[in-house]
């Protein structure tokens, strides 16, 4: 019976790492150049789909300029969203292979400081629990038990991770061991600066989220005065408006002053714009301010802008004049 063949070569690329970040990119740049020429129609009147009807008084007649900001909006969805969601999904993993990282090489580095060389060292240190590194530090393990290089196995080690801090791991272990110096003083101390790293970063995040917070915050007050402004003191204002163009007309050729609540709705329309733009840009200065990172951004202002067109569209009442 032939024995199994040894677990040399490259790993097969699994699904999520084989469809590339920048595919869903383009795929909802399309989505959302699509949405905008379905907009532009709808501007145009060639489509007479609305979200909501009832706008500037009438269903047949609905604000077109609207309904265009609501196309804009969807378009503005599907490309930061999917996008976003993904390129967070591959930094949260990212993170948790980095964060367990450091364990990994403390646990290689007191094995050999009995004696073992590193692939031994590698090999006990494999029996351990590293979270979403686990997977692959046995995988390595198997390819040292077959007889593969020990420099070899942790190229191809870093291939599959590939993260920032594992390339910079893995170049300086091959680096000491052929050298022929203590690699386990080199362990050491790339863990400890490793576990140095993450915990400044760590207390980053924690001092910034007071910052995330009132971000939060302050674009919820932003909503909430939208809506006070939208459901009492614009409506007092088209009341006063009706009520002074009644009595001009009743006391014809005196000077009335006049108010011109017809701009009213204009009004709103610049609310909606404001929302609209908060919510990007205090979506990517969250994740900016959260993480470092624009894609972290991209998640955030989707949550802020779904949230805030669902606000402005469904929740803030319609102003008739």
């Amino acid at each position: 019976m032939m024995p199994a063949k040894p677990p040399t070569g490259k790993a097969a690329p699994k699904p999520e790492e084989g469809f590339k970040d920048i595919y869903v990119l383009f795929i909802s740049l399309g989505i959302g150049v699509l949405f905008l020429l379905i907009g532009f129609l709808s501007y145009a009147g060639v489509i007479g789909f609305q979200f909501r009807a009832g706008e500037n008084g009438t269903v047949a007649n609905p604000e077109p300029l609207n309904i265009f900001l609501d196309w804009m909006v969807l378009a503005a969805l599907v490309i930061l969203g999917p996008y976003g969601i993904v390129r967070a999904r591959k930094l949260s993993r990212i993170s948790g292979i980095e964060k367990r990282l450091p364990d990994f090489l403390r646990d290689v580095a007191e094995a050999g400081r009995f004696g073992m060389t590193l692939p031994e060292a590698i090999i006990v240190a494999s029996k351990g629990r590293y979270g979403p590194l686990t997977d692959e530090i046995k995988r390595m393990a198997s390819q040292l038990e077959w007889g593969v290089p020990v420099t070899e196995a942790l190229f191809l080690f870093r291939d599959r991770i590939n993260t920032p801090l594992t390339r910079r791991v893995v170049s300086i272990i091959i680096k000491a061991n052929e050298a022929g110096g203590n690699v386990a003083d080199v362990l050491t101390m790339v863990s400890h600066d490793a576990k140095e790293a993450q915990l400044s970063e760590e207390q980053r995040r924690i001092s910034m989220s007071t910052y995330l917070a009132v971000i939060y915050i302050s674009f919820g007050v932003f909503l909430v005065t939208i809506y006070i402004m939208a459901a009492t003191f614009l409506p007092e204002m088209i009341t006063a408006g009706s009520q002074i163009a009644a009595s001009a007309q009743a006391s014809a050729g005196s000077a009335a002053v006049a108010i011109s609540v017809q701009y009213i709705p204009v009004i709103f329309l610049a609310f909606f714009v404001a929302v609209i733009v908060h919510s990007i840009g205090d979506g990517i200065m969250a994740g900016v301010i959260d993480q470092g990172k624009i894609e972290i951004g991209m998640m955030h202002a989707t949550f802020m802008l779904i949230a805030g067109w669902i606000f402005m569209r469904f929740l803030v009442p319609v102003l008739n004049v």
